[in-house]
């Protein structure tokens, strides 16, 4: 369940918008609703011109500048200190790259994200001054190495910091430190991955005369990639470089690239924004979750076509790995939250679980964020040591959570929607409560949302109508693709897709009948049937076969035509703080406490259909009671199966209801759930 959001757009400047910039209706819609604060920014968003701000109003671009320039005149040994996701390795990948171009003896090094961890380590630092280094440049990484930077410079190494996450308050002492978020940095664009830092430094490397239109040729491609990988803002120059990088990558210059579209099976069309975030940095990332990144920086660097295919083929079997041991961590977390109450039922979900893949528990925390739609963190732990990643929900600021269990930690960072933590196992149950507290203070309350840009009327979608959105591209954080409400729609038809791993809905509105892909939804758990009558929120594009193009809706989400998003989710929320042992209050004894009429209506209902095999949400639309609010039909399921009446197993999003063969005649208000209700 979500709450939609529907924008209301400004009428009469959608029209302005559309005559000044010949952009179609929608097209000017969605440029309105983005609130560009005046025609300049429009003009640019629209524009195919590539224009960068000078790099050297970034602070200290003119000091790491000096200090690699006096390097390579000295021919000193420079190394690119990097990190293992998609956007270091592409950070690294370019910086070497260019660096070598321009004469420096140069090598590159990439922490294990398993034995090593994120950032510079003093290790490593080590074992680079063995290898006769005189300067390490970091990408992606080392606003926070003060330690680090003074380790090497006791060990005779200069270091040059570019970097684009927030700054501590104590900055590196490093020769130069380049990171736009830096308080006395004066440069307009803040929202760089660490790529496109490097493509910056790499335009302030070569001055006036750079040649801006050689340096996205050779090196765009890579800033796409870690800038789309990195989920950072698509506007500004972010917004050029992967526009760039894309024409590039469609080109098939990067004999690396190339053979990695080959086995993502994305080698015979032209790659969107989304191809490049579903496809390649997923396999990009793989060499850094199980196995090692300088792979994929190597993949990016070699013009050997039988190196590029021998890599390309062992990141994609690194990619189905993960994938597996994704699969195995999920069965693992849904035992845990079917299993354990005090878990499942709290509004942050914190869920921890020996030995799991630190490399992937990001990616399972993302999973259960979506299914369940609350914040969530997972933590492996390991002996007395257990690491944590966690990704939350608009409304919960991840980062001030896990500031406020800092006692509680070793190491902690992030941003509003995700964070990664240490800390000792012993702490785990004490950090769960913890983090709950915090949320149980906060006076707003939180739910998952999705944001549509109008509604549609499918009968009057047309194909010229979508193609104009192409202007609107590329899509990404910061400039997410338009999402579209369609409302009443008759469910007439349930395809399986890919064996049932997808499935492709068919629907009538108004004696009109279209598709519409569900991905990651398999057939066997979709909570509705032909018959139903539903909402969907869908993305709209072009799919062209045999010179005939047709619209494409891909669902980002589902609801009954009749179901109040948000009246069900504070409902819930009431019977989660009910079963997580809150005190009842008279909102929770309103909401949720049944009568005896209440009860039997539910129950008539499952004995007429021999139980029920959907959700608590299909179920409460299919009953459609009048006075049972959703929170209120899970108190009776519990009841039920607290005075075995029921057969219940599943959790309320998948669950599976079997009427018991001989039930005891019960009074139903003696069940403990309601007793505790009602105060009895």
């Amino acid at each position: 369940m979500k709450i939609w959001n529907a924008l209301t757009p400004d009428r009469e400047r959608v029209k302005t918008i559309a005559k000044k910039y010949n952009l179609s209706a929608m097209s000017a819609m969605l440029i309105e609703e983005k609130n560009f604060p005046d025609q300049a920014s429009i003009a640019q968003f629209l524009s195919d011109t590539p224009v960068f701000e000078s790099p050297m109003l970034i602070k200290d671009m003119d000091k790491a500048v000096e200090a690699v320039r006096r390097a390579i005149m000295n021919k000193d040994r420079i190394c690119v200190y990097g990190d293992y996701d998609a956007d270091g390795v592409t950070s690294t990948a370019l910086m070497y790259s260019f660096l070598r171009s321009r004469g420096a003896d140069v090598m590159y090094y990439i922490p294990s994200r398993e034995s090593e961890g994120y950032g510079m380590n003093d290790n490593a630092v080590r074992y680079l001054s063995t290898q006769e280094i005189k300067l390490i440049v970091t990408v992606d990484n080392g606003i926070s190495a003060y330690e680090q930077v003074e380790l090497a410079k006791s060990l005779n190494m200069d270091v040059v910091v570019t970097d684009h996450h927030a700054p501590p308050q104590i900055l590196p002492d490093a020769l130069a430190v380049v990171d736009p978020h830096r308080k006395d940095d004066t440069s307009s664009f803040k929202h760089f991955s660490g790529v496109g830092l490097a493509f910056k430094f790499a335009m302030a490397y070569d001055g006036e005369s750079a040649d801006l239109t050689s340096l996205l040729d050779l090196y765009s491609d890579l800033a796409a990639i870690g800038t789309v990988g990195d989920v950072v803002s698509l506007t500004g120059e972010n917004r050029i470089l992967v526009k760039e990088g894309l024409k590039r990558i469609n080109s098939g210059k990067r004999f690396g690239l190339g053979t990695l579209r080959e086995v993502s099976g994305l080698n015979k069309q032209a790659l969107s924004a989304g191809d490049v975030a579903f496809s390649i940095c997923p396999r990009i990332n793989a060499g850094g979750r199980l196995g090692l990144s300088h792979r994929s920086v190597q993949l990016l660097l070699t013009d050997e076509k039988d190196t590029a295919k021998t890599i390309s083929a062992q990141l994609n079997d690194d990619n189905i790995k993960r994938q597996e041991i994704e699969k195995e961590i999920l069965g693992d977390v849904e035992r845990v939250l079917l299993s354990d109450d005090s878990v499942r039922f709290r509004k942050i979900l914190v869920i921890a679980g020996e030995g799991w893949h630190q490399g992937v528990i990001g990616i399972v925390a993302a999973r259960i964020k979506d299914r369940y739609g609350k914040p969530v963190i997972i933590i492996t732990y390991d002996g007395d040591k257990a690491k944590g990643s966690g990704r939350s929900i608009e409304g919960f600021k991840m980062c001030d959570g896990v500031e406020y269990c800092k006692d509680l930690l070793t190491i902690f960072g992030g941003h509003p929607m995700a964070a990664g933590m240490s800390l000792p196992t012993k702490n785990i149950d004490a950090f769960r409560d913890k983090i709950n507290e915090y949320a149980d203070k906060l006076t707003d309350t939180f739910y998952p949302t999705i944001e549509l840009a109008c509604k549609l009327i499918p009968s009057k979608v047309t194909v010229g109508m979508v193609e104009s959105l192409a202007q609107l591209e590329p899509y990404g954080a910061g400039n997410p693709a338009p999402v579209f409400g369609m409302y009443d729609l008759n469910l007439i038809k349930i395809t399986p897709l890919s064996d049932g791993k997808h499935t492709k809905l068919t629907f009538e509105s108004g004696q009109k009948y279209f598709d519409a892909l569900y991905f990651g939804m398999p057939t066997d758990k979709l909570l509705y049937v032909v018959g139903d009558k539903v909402n969907i929120a869908v993305t709209a594009g072009i799919n062209e076969y045999n010179s005939v193009k047709s619209i494409t809706y891909i669902i980002k989400d589902i609801c009954f035509s009749r179901a109040d998003n948000e009246s069900l989710l504070r409902s819930s929320t009431l019977f989660d703080s009910l079963m997580c042992g809150a005190e009842v209050t008279p909102e929770m004894r309103s909401d949720l406490l049944p009568d005896r009429d209440e009860c039997a209506a539910v129950y008539k209902y499952l004995k007429q259909n021999k139980g029920f095999g959907f959700s608590a949400e299909a179920l409460h639309n299919r009953i459609a009671h009048p006075t049972v609010s959703f929170g209120k039909l899970c108190v009776i399921i519990n009841a039920f199966a607290e005075l075995g009446l029921i057969v219940f197993s599943g959790n309320y999003f998948v669950m599976d209801i079997h009427l018991a063969d001989h039930p005891s005649k019960v009074d139903i208000l003696s069940a403990p759930v309601i007793k505790k209700l009602s105060g009895s």
